[in-house]
């Protein structure tokens, strides 16, 4: 860390050094030969020629009011990075002293330790010195929301649709701009900028806790990003002209060694924030995106345009030919590549074809976008409802491409934020600051030893679970309070699965507990014959494609003989082996036993380099399979490399097991919705036909699991607020109403971000206050121990 800052900071004098030398001490007549240079001997022009006398080029320099400008704010922001990188460097030694003293863990074989192994020795150390005085034991949330607390709020504004990054575009539609520009001026207005709404590192401004003067603190922070907002406005030629010659020289020879590279795809920014998880650290998040890039490469590559495939194909004909040619003249005499533009063209011709290439689909490739978008769905676990069938449709691929754009898209973005950056500040941010006044009173909680943090980072499914996704009759939220995408629910599977150790609030408990049953229970009870009624069935069975036969089970389901039967082939064989193999693989996923594990490896590498059966790693772990120990936890009893490769397997447990569960409650969300939907459907028909279809399906229902989360194991009034709580499905910003009738209709927002609620029947939540009565709000605050 410490070194990437040192050159960050060469970087930045390199960049605008050499651009001024370029700009005022080079005579470009005598570099492209259109002067003629007098030399006394016959030797020909050197690069050195070129290069103007001291003198002169000082002289440029100081005539030239821009360039000294450019110096000047280039030298201020070189002194504030300095300032920063002195400060950062104590930082980095009390890093390194804690590493060292306390967690007794040396600067070599720190690579070698995994988080679960360093977060371990910081509970045990909290146990023994009380490194943190407010609490007695620190929990591995505790630790998460630590390291993670401005960005939990970032993820819950984003997921609340509260940050103004998508724009309904003429003749482009629905379009999101979310760059590091604007990221950078969302966090320096929000968390740590002057004037900002955190005192510290830890702690809200106690005015923003309370809602006698919501009004007045809006006005205040709308001020500041009017200035911040001018301010960029200002600096935009700046910041504009360092962007453009910062991406010359990083991505020139990247892209002349590799022409395609700007084809390639990777995660946005957005996309990144969108699909994070609540107390995701990077590494999991980028662990994650990357299991998922190829599936989610192939899905894009599946829409290519047949007439624009026909054109590539004849433009790289035609643009070969010619090249073939150039080579050919070269091989035969050296000489040509002297001729004006031939070494030209030569270039841009093979960058030609190399383009038209990335246009032409493989012939192999098999259309099946449905299956694909299964595979992806496992990696990333979050995915809008009305993306589920129409995984074909340009609309959902168009949708998708804003998770996973080009690179080139995203270099353009990159360069053209400069100049949006200060009008979205300006003319759509400063609208919202009563509503993040609110959210940030409403939905932060201070928490003992940890200091202030998002409500929704506590992950509590009573507090803010959505009931469409398994929390009905569990979640008191009204729908302001409601997580949207499952977000909540996932995040709390996620974070339980990462860290089983963690013990979490009774009603996160028992959501966990009933949702791990569940699937284990539809996975083993699963027959041959009603296998299509099977969710966990029907999730696994939807990851098999022609295209992608094993892409979930050999990347994540490879393990011991017992997850072994779950590798399924071709043409509907998973039917035959499900009874056996799904009940394994559950039983195998539930138990994540290392014994398991150390079975796996002894098949899979040279014996001599695995523990033996009486190593001390072994039988910790044999005992830890009945107590239910992380076993992620003992590898530091092992050699490095066996500790590096029990966790990774483990982790791969850990992946496997959460993806089956995202799977399997998308599975759960998208039955429920279609149930809701079917019930009114029911009430409409009058035929007796109708009734006799009505009846079957109704007695189909009552042969399924029925628990609290089911979704039609629930009482009237369960169902009641239920279905008006996903009569609102939200991607980003927009809400459609999914539920026709007379007593669900779409609200309008409220001043505070919430919703006004007509007609509703079941549970009532309180309403929102109007402005009217900022005065005499209680605040929102809470204490967490």
């Amino acid at each position: 860390m410490l070194l990437g800052e040192i050159f960050e900071l060469v970087q930045l004098v390199f960049v605008v050094a050499f651009t001024v030398f370029l700009a005022n001490c080079v005579d470009y007549d005598i570099l492209f030969a259109n002067k003629f240079v007098n030399h006394t001997d016959s030797s020909k022009v050197t690069l050195p020629d070129a290069f103007l006398p001291v003198d002169v080029c000082s002289a440029r320099i100081r005539d030239n009011v821009f360039v000294i400008f450019i110096m000047v704010i280039s030298g201020v922001f070189w002194l504030h990075r300095l300032i920063k990188f002195i400060y950062n460097v104590c930082c980095y030694w009390e890093i390194r002293s804690f590493y060292i003293n306390a967690l007794k863990m040396s600067m070599a074989d720190l690579p070698y330790f995994t988080w679960q192994e360093v977060q371990a020795r910081i509970i045990e150390i909290q146990k023994e010195h009380q490194i943190c005085i407010h609490k007695k034991e620190l929990t591995e949330l505790d630790i998460y929301h630590r390291i993670l607390r401005f960005k939990n709020y970032m993820v819950a504004m984003v997921n609340k649709s509260l940050l103004p990054i998508r724009f309904r575009l003429p003749f482009l539609g629905d379009s999101v701009f979310y760059t590091r520009g604007l990221k950078y001026n969302f966090e320096l207005i929000f968390f740590w900028g002057p004037g900002s709404l955190f005192e510290n590192e830890w702690s809200l401004k106690s005015e923003y806790k309370r809602g006698g003067n919501r009004l007045e603190l809006a006005d205040r922070l709308s001020s500041r990003i009017l200035w911040i907002g001018i301010a960029n406005l200002l600096l935009c030629p700046v910041i504009l002209i360092w962007q453009i010659l910062y991406a010359f020289f990083s991505y020139t020879e990247v892209i002349k060694r590799e022409p395609g590279s700007l084809g390639a795809r990777c995660w946005s920014l957005y996309g990144r924030c969108y699909l994070r998880h609540f107390n995701e650290l990077d590494h999991e998040l980028m662990s994650r995106l990357s299991k998922g890039y190829k599936a989610s490469s192939k899905y894009m590559n599946c829409f290519m345009s047949p007439l624009l495939t026909v054109v590539a194909k004849n433009v790289a004909f035609f643009a070969g030919s010619i090249l073939a040619v150039l080579i050919a003249l070269t091989i035969y005499d050296e000489d040509v590549l002297a001729v004006e533009h031939v070494l030209s063209s030569i270039t841009l011709l093979g960058v030609g074809i190399t383009i038209c290439r990335s246009f032409i689909p493989d012939k192999h490739m098999v259309f099946c976008p449905e299956q694909l978008l299964k595979v992806i769905l496992a990696h990333i676990h979050y995915m809008p409802d009305h993306w589920q069938g129409n995984a074909h449709r340009y609309e959902t691929r168009d949708e998708f491409a804003q998770l996973f754009q080009y690179k080139a898209v995203f270099i353009l973005e990159e360069l053209l934020s400069p100049v949006i950056t200060p009008f979205i500040l300006i003319f759509c941010l400063r609208r919202k600051s009563l509503e993040i006044i609110d959210f940030f009173r409403n939905f932060t909680v201070e928490v003992v030893g940890v200091g202030d943090t998002c409500s929704f980072a506590q992950m509590d499914v009573r507090q803010h679970g959505h009931p469409a996704w398994m929390s009905a009759g569990k979640t008191e939220a009204s729908i302001y309070q409601q997580a949207e995408d499952g977000k909540t629910e996932l995040s709390l599977m996620h974070f339980a699965i990462t860290n089983p150790q963690w013990q979490p609030p009774r009603e996160s408990t028992h959501f966990i507990s009933q949702l791990k049953e569940k699937v284990h229970r539809e996975a083993t009870g699963g027959q041959p014959g009603n296998a299509p009624e099977n969710h966990a069935f029907t999730s696994t069975h939807s990851l098999q494609s022609e295209s992608e036969p094993r892409s979930l089970i050999a990347n994540l389901l490879v393990g011991p003989p017992s997850l072994a039967s779950l590798h399924l082939g071709r043409e509907g064989s998973i039917i035959n082996h499900l009874s056996i193999g799904v009940s394994e693989g559950a039983s195998a996923l539930r138990s994540l036993s290392p014994l398991s594990t150390s079975i796996h490896m002894r098949g899979s590498f040279p014996s001599s380099r695995l523990p033996r059966p009486d190593h001390p790693a072994v039988a910790a772990g044999r005992a830890m399979a009945g107590s239910g120990t992380d076993a992620r936890t003992i590898s530091s009893g092992s050699s490095a490399w066996e500790g590096q490769l029990t966790s990774m397997v483990l982790s791969e447990y850990a992946s496997t097991e959460m993806s089956i569960h995202a799977l399997y409650m998308h599975e759960m969300h998208k039955q429920q919705s279609r149930g809701e939907l079917s019930r009114h459907t029911w009430h409409r028909q009058e035929s007796d036909e109708s009734s006799e279809s009505v009846h079957d399906d109704v007695e189909a229902i009552r042969n399924l699991p029925r628990s609290n989360t089911f979704p039609f194991a629930t009482t009237p009034n369960q169902e009641g607020a239920a279905l008006q709580s996903s009569s609102q499905r939200r991607y980003g910003g927009t809400t459609d109403s999914l539920c026709g009738g007379p007593r669900f209709q779409r609200t309008a927002r409220m001043p505070m971000g919430g919703w006004s609620e007509e007609s509703q029947t079941g549970r009532h939540h309180e309403p929102v206050p109007e402005e009217g009565a900022e005065d005499e709000l209680p605040p929102h605050i809470h204490k967490v121990t």
